[in-house]
């Protein structure tokens, strides 16, 4: 903190990957971090916000040898369209860098060194696929062959696009080298890796500390077992930092990514904030890498002799219309395909309205979006400074007098409410800010209507302007506490009221008896024909091959945290070659006789006993998950429509919510249920059988699924 008392902060967003467009998605991430960012500004505070492209590994070199250029020349025209929608969706970044620098490069050889030198670095060889044509070892993204859970051909190494399964490269059926269409062989190779187990104690205190309590509870289930290595290293071709003493050997793209974050602030010119104890550091990111963030980075940063960041602030993800976004749907919207559509704003205060600092998914309903922009953005708030500040310059020449008694306890009203919306700022409940502020414009209104401007117009001219003048004093302060919201809104009102800036104290200042600046428009309705040309355009955008890198990388780092919180790490497998997933990660939450619980711990009572012709009734059968998606209003609920094939198709809602956060990870799973269970009606509509789950859900376990498949229908015995 500075001598005059303001805070010293620097904020981070995960870097979004340099294979793709930006996406409504992302959008999440980067536009609540620009809220927060927003607002510590306006409080007076040194925050300093820095991002940068993450670059390297195996997608981006394929992708470039595809389109016949460079690395470098992908990478850096991916940052200029990355960098170009941030900046119109008035995303305000201190310093967007790429991880492709020097400052990079410098940053991870001295920590990795220091890691060297702590004796946390090991050796130690894994089998790989390796090409005896192309004469080297092939990263995941370089194979490709049948799926070893469902069976799909044509699946690359590491995750499959049907069933969404995760694996490592050597697990495919048939497997051949992108490259060269040969097959390849199982070799060992040797692998760098990064030992955590030294830091078990250090890490499991850690945790609790900087990050909130359901985060740090689905972490802390990795401690019930020593900690395993991180494998750190990747064998070429790869495209990223040659590992200094290892040629050959490359960091894997998980190591330099978050050094990105220290790289990014030290070309600003601000690194001595990074180790500085007064100053505070905080990282937003997905649900989908808390592993990274919250159990390697602080690993690593610990024995390199760097500060750890204070907190680590966790979001959930984006569906649209209750559901994964989907090409096929046209609700995998890019940021440019919104923006040639729609205006930022709405979507600066939609995600606003929608976002409560948890880690729990979002819904972009599009007629809710539509519904609530019209009503409260326009109708509410904005209708306020329209009609007030046109009537000023038609009928009162343009000035503002002095509030009467009652106009200024209105105002007062919303100038009391700051601290209660600051503290929701703070804590990124921006949801519950726009709220309050909606609530003062219900107050505003209510005003308005009652003293009855465009009819005392007509007869005390004085009387309208002390109304008036009351009415645009309450719209200023409710501009003042959209700000980190809303810039560009807030800038023209600060126009409209002869301002330069507004700072969070702004609010409790009056504006009276002085010249109105011209009325500039604020905001407009949106029409639902937007919305639908915007769909239809996303339909029609052919799909990017760098976007689905990109998602399927994502989709491997949320398959395997999730994998690996029910199932041994020695079973989540993930060869020391394949680029995608941390290799061979860490200590997993349940091994088979810890899964969902302690080792040791009193086991559930026996229910009474049935008989065998009894047993016989029940008719368990498997279904493959065709949709699964959050119930709303239910913390516990997932809707699933399971295809039993010839028995049709199931709708079923199961209390196992707390084990799939990403409802998207059941779709393409073969499931064992009770196909013969009598329809259930409960509030959010008829439940048409019932799921297996075994162990508890939040706590450890799973569906219970046939190791091979058995297909839709098949009975159960």
């Amino acid at each position: 903190m500075k001598e005059d008392g303001k805070r010293r902060i620097v904020v981070t967003s995960a870097l979004p990957y340099a294979n793709g467009d930006i996406h409504i998605g992302h959008l999440v991430e980067y536009l609540q971090t620009d809220f927060w960012v927003r607002y510590q500004r306006l409080r007076g505070n040194d925050c300093v916000y820095v991002c940068a492209d993450d670059t390297h590994g195996t997608p981006v070199m394929i992708r470039a040898r595809r389109e016949g250029v460079t690395p470098e020349e992908l990478i850096a025209r991916s940052h200029e369209a990355h960098l170009r929608d941030f900046t119109d969706f008035q995303i305000r970044f201190d310093n967007y860098y790429t991880t492709n620098s020097p400052e990079n490069r410098e940053l991870s050889e001295a920590i990795f060194a220091a890691m060297e030198r702590s004796g946390a670095v090991t050796r130690r060889s894994a089998p790989q696929l390796y090409c005896e044509k192309c004469s080297m070892f092939l990263p995941d993204r370089f194979v490709k062959g049948t799926c070893p859970k469902c069976g799909a051909p044509g699946q690359y190494g590491d995750s499959c696009d049907r069933c969404g399964a995760t694996y490592a490269a050597e697990e495919l059926g048939n497997p051949v080298c992108t490259t060269c269409g040969g097959a390849p062989s199982l070799r060992d190779a040797e692998h760098l890796y990064f030992e955590l187990e030294p830091q078990h104690e250090y890490l499991e205190r850690w945790i609790p500390e900087h990050t909130t309590p359901d985060v740090a509870n689905k972490l802390l289930e990795w401690f019930r077992e020593p900690l395993r290595g991180w494998c750190i290293s990747r064998n070429a071709p790869y495209f990223g930092f040659e590992i200094p003493g290892n040629p050959g050997k490359f960091f894997y793209v998980w190591v330099d990514a978050p050094i990105g974050y220290i790289a990014s602030l030290k070309n600003l010119g601000r690194f001595d904030m990074w180790n500085d104890p007064e100053a505070e550091l905080y990282h937003f990111i997905g649900k989908d890498i808390i592993r990274f963030h919250c159990l390697f980075w602080p690993g690593m940063l610990h024995v390199a002799g760097f500060k750890g960041p204070d907190k680590v602030f966790v979001h959930g993800f984006l569906t649209v219309d209750g559901e994964k976004m989907s090409k096929s749907k046209g609700t995998f919207v890019t940021a440019r395909t919104y923006l040639d559509h729609l205006p930022p704003e709405a979507l600066r205060y939609y995600y606003a309205a929608k976002l409560g600092g948890t880690v729990d998914d979002i819904d972009l309903n599009l007629s809710d979006f539509v519904q609530r922009v019209n009503s409260d953005l326009v109708g509410k708030i904005t209708n306020i400074a329209s009609r007030s500040a046109q009537m000023v310059h038609k009928r009162l020449d343009g000035r503002l007098g002095a509030m009467d008694a009652e106009g200024a306890a209105m105002v007062a009203k919303c100038r009391e409410a700051a601290a209660t919306i600051a503290r929701h700022y703070e804590g990124r409940r921006f949801s519950q800010a726009v709220v309050e502020i909606c609530r003062l414009a219900d107050i505003a209104n209510a005003y308005f209507d009652g003293v009855q401007p465009w009819k005392t117009v007509k007869t005390d001219l004085e009387a309208t302007r002390s109304s008036l003048t009351a009415a645009l004093n309450a719209f200023r302060v409710m501009a003042i506490y959209l700000a980190p919201i809303l810039p560009e809104y807030a800038a023209k009102a600060m126009k409209l009221f002869g301002e330069d800036a507004f700072t969070w104290d702004s609010a409790q200042e009056v504006r009276e008896g002085i010249a109105l600046g011209e009325y500039e428009y604020l905001a407009s309705r949106i029409d639902a024909k937007q919305v639908e040309a915007m769909v239809a355009a996303a339909m029609e955008k052919p799909a990017d091959s760098g976007e689905v890198a990109h998602e399927s990388r994502a989709s491997k780092n949320k398959g395997q945290a999730e994998r690996s919180s029910a199932i041994n790490a020695g079973n989540a497998t993930g060869s020391a070659g394949n680029d995608g997933g941390a290799t061979g990660s860490v200590g997993a939450a349940g091994s088979a006789g810890n899964a969902g619980g302690a080792a040791g711990a009193e086991a559930a009572p026996v229910k009474p006993e049935v008989s065998f012709a009894d047993f016989e009734k029940i008719d368990l059968r498997v279904g493959v998950v065709e949709s699964c998606e959050l119930v709303p209003k239910s913390s516990k609920l997932l809707k699933l429509v399971i295809d039993a094939g010839a028995l049709g198709k199931r709708t079923i809602f199961s209390g196992i919510r707390g084990a799939y956060p990403d409802p998207a990870a059941l779709v393409g799973k073969e499931v064992a249920f009770v196909a013969n269970l009598a329809p259930r009606k409960m509030s959010v509509g008829v439940s048409e059988g019932m799921v297996l789950f075994a162990g508890t859900p939040g706590e450890g376990g799973g569906v219970v699924s046939p190791d091979a498949p058995a297909g839709g229908g098949a009975t159960v015995s």
